[in-house]
């Protein structure tokens, strides 16, 4: 966890119930106060290059919570620096809500998740949205290539902190990718052996 994830997550309601179940010691151990932003380091920066999606929240003028999926190539969400995260925003179903929350409220919460390997990076921070009028060159960057999609904006976020969740009940789940890479070794393995029977049958 970084040092200011406890400071921004930790409000007074959450230290009341942490210290009725009796996991406030723990907690505050973690806690740091008056903390700058958290950077990202080596593994953070790795392990968001090899997301092929993550959910976002924003909070609407009404304070409801609003979530949404966000997809797209492995390495479409972009580290550019230890503290600022980017992505080129894809035209979706044209309802506008993300944006429009972000709009009168910058804050987001983002879960990235490594279903396969049960890890889990929560991250806190501050977006902005440029839009392609603004700075082409910039959404231009950010699209994956030979991704056909279009790129409406760039999201560019400020991280503010971030926290590794533990792994429990995370169910474990594959891509396509994923299987036909682990299942290569045994497809490879029955090929071999098709062929030894082979082998042995011209034999007899």
């Amino acid at each position: 966890m970084g040092n200011r994830y406890g400071e921004i997550a930790f409000t007074e309601g959450v230290r009341a119930l942490q210290i009725r179940h009796g996991s406030r010691s723990t907690s505050a151990g973690r806690q740091a106060s008056a903390s700058p932003p958290d950077r990202l380091g080596r593994r953070e920066s790795e392990f968001i290059a090899a997301r092929d999606s993550f959910y976002m929240a924003t909070v609407s003028e009404t304070g409801w919570p609003y979530l949404q999926h966000r997809g797209g190539p492995p390495g479409f969400l972009h580290v550019l620096d230890p503290g600022t995260l980017a992505f080129a925003d894809f035209r979706g179903n044209r309802q506008y809500v993300s944006a429009g929350n972000l709009a009168a409220d910058d804050r987001v919460a983002l879960i990235l998740l490594d279903y396969a390997r049960r890890r889990r990076l929560k991250l806190l921070g501050r977006a902005r949205l440029v839009e392609v009028s603004e700075d082409a060159a910039l959404v231009e960057r950010l699209h994956p290539s030979g991704y056909e999609a279009r790129a409406e904006r760039a999201v560019l976020i400020s991280v503010e902190a971030f926290d590794w969740n533990c792994s429990q009940h995370i169910t474990e789940r594959f891509s396509a990718t994923e299987i036909e890479t682990r299942s290569a070794v045994l497809h490879a393995r029955i090929a071999e052996l098709e062929a030894e029977v082979t082998r042995l049958r011209g034999m007899q």
